[in-house]
């Protein structure tokens, strides 16, 4: 009994730590596909972002420099000097190389003028090596930095991209190829659920204390369900369960060629056990007086019931479905599936 129910425990830790490594690779795929659709379809196509009021500080070296030959332009014009020093304040830290530039290529603006407007607003302009078509330059230097950077994020998508489809594609192989227990324990709930009970007051009988169904599917090599048995009013009657017998042949997953049904009464003294068997064990007289060392040994069949007594409860188990699996070991030997009801009255 506690031997069951530990190893029952240690199956449902097994099936959590499953479940939480999954999730973690799910929410990481996750954040990459998102990460992708946000930053580049989203972002960049169908919602990019607009710059809008932006101050002349904010504007590129190129367009610095044309804002300041336009403030030289305006000052030579009317000669305001508030103005035209509150415009060059606008430019901030970007000021001085502005005049610079503008200074070193004065294009179609003479350099008088230009100087002109150095004297007279006493505004220095820091020392450049720019060649005469350094403004040029720069405005070349200043549109390829976007491109630079735009080449940077798209490599940067492209591998959260390639990282996103690797995860994705390591975990739906390893949920194709791995036979292990959680998929395994989730296909047997399935064919549990789509399972119909037996409806013992159709038959003319007294309807069950309690009624539980369980699928045994090859690869769940921890198989072992047990039931709390309680009254109507929730008083605690007993236990029973079902787990696995005996195997058959080597390497895994086990191939399960018996299952042991037993139940417990809290008023008896013992737990009484019998053993369903697969065709070939149960005709294999050396393997059937084996196992009854278990209990008492019961030839698997679909339809077939099994009663089991103690001072106080009845149990009934019926195979509702069964299939023998195939492959190298001898025929009828092992379950490929089994479904099992589980049926228990008080009989006091």
């Amino acid at each position: 009994m506690d031997m069951a129910s530990e190893t029952r425990e240690e199956r449902g830790r097994s099936l959590n730590l499953d479940m939480l490594r999954e999730t973690r690779v799910l929410i990481a795929g996750a954040f990459m596909v998102g990460l992708i659709i946000g930053l580049v379809v989203l972002g960049w196509q169908v919602w990019p972002v607009e710059w809008e009021n932006a101050s002349p500080q904010e504007l590129s070296p190129a367009y610095q420099e044309d804002y300041m030959r336009m403030v030289i332009d305006s000052y030579n014009l009317r000669q305001d000097d508030a103005t035209a020093a509150q415009r060059i304040n606008a430019l901030g830290e970007g000021a001085e190389q502005a005049l610079a530039a503008v200074a070193a290529a004065p294009g179609d603006q003479s350099a008088e003028a230009i100087a002109q407007f150095q004297t007279q607003l006493g505004v220095t302009a820091a020392p450049t090596s720019a060649a005469p078509n350094a403004g040029i330059d720069s405005g070349a230097e200043d549109s390829a930095s976007p491109l630079v950077n735009g080449n940077a994020l798209i490599t940067l998508c492209g591998i959260a991209g390639v990282l996103a489809l690797a995860l994705g594609g390591i975990y739906f192989i390893r949920r194709r190829q791995n036979d292990g227990e959680r998929p395994v324990a989730l296909r047997a709930q399935d064919l549990t659920k789509d399972a119909a009970q037996t409806d013992y007051r159709a038959m003319g009988e007294s309807k069950p204390l309690s009624q539980w169904m369980t699928t045994y599917l090859v690869g769940d090599d921890l198989f072992d369900d047990s039931f709390s048995i309680d009254s109507v009013e929730g008083e605690f009657l007993g236990e029973c369960g079902v787990g696995i017998a005996e195997t058959i042949g080597v390497g895994n997953p086990k191939r399960v060629s018996a299952f042991e049904i037993w139940l417990f009464d809290k008023n008896d003294i013992q737990t009484v056990t019998k053993v369903l068997m697969s065709s070939h064990v149960f005709r294999d007289d050396s393997a059937r007086e084996r196992l009854s060392a278990k209990g008492e040994p019961v030839l698997a069949s679909p339809g077939m019931e099994a009663v089991l007594e103690t001072e106080t409860l009845q149990l009934i188990a019926r195979v509702v479905d069964m299939t023998y699996g195939e492959g190298a070991l001898p025929e009828d030997s092992f379950f490929e599936r089994i479904t099992l009801e589980l049926a228990v009255w008080s009989k006091v």
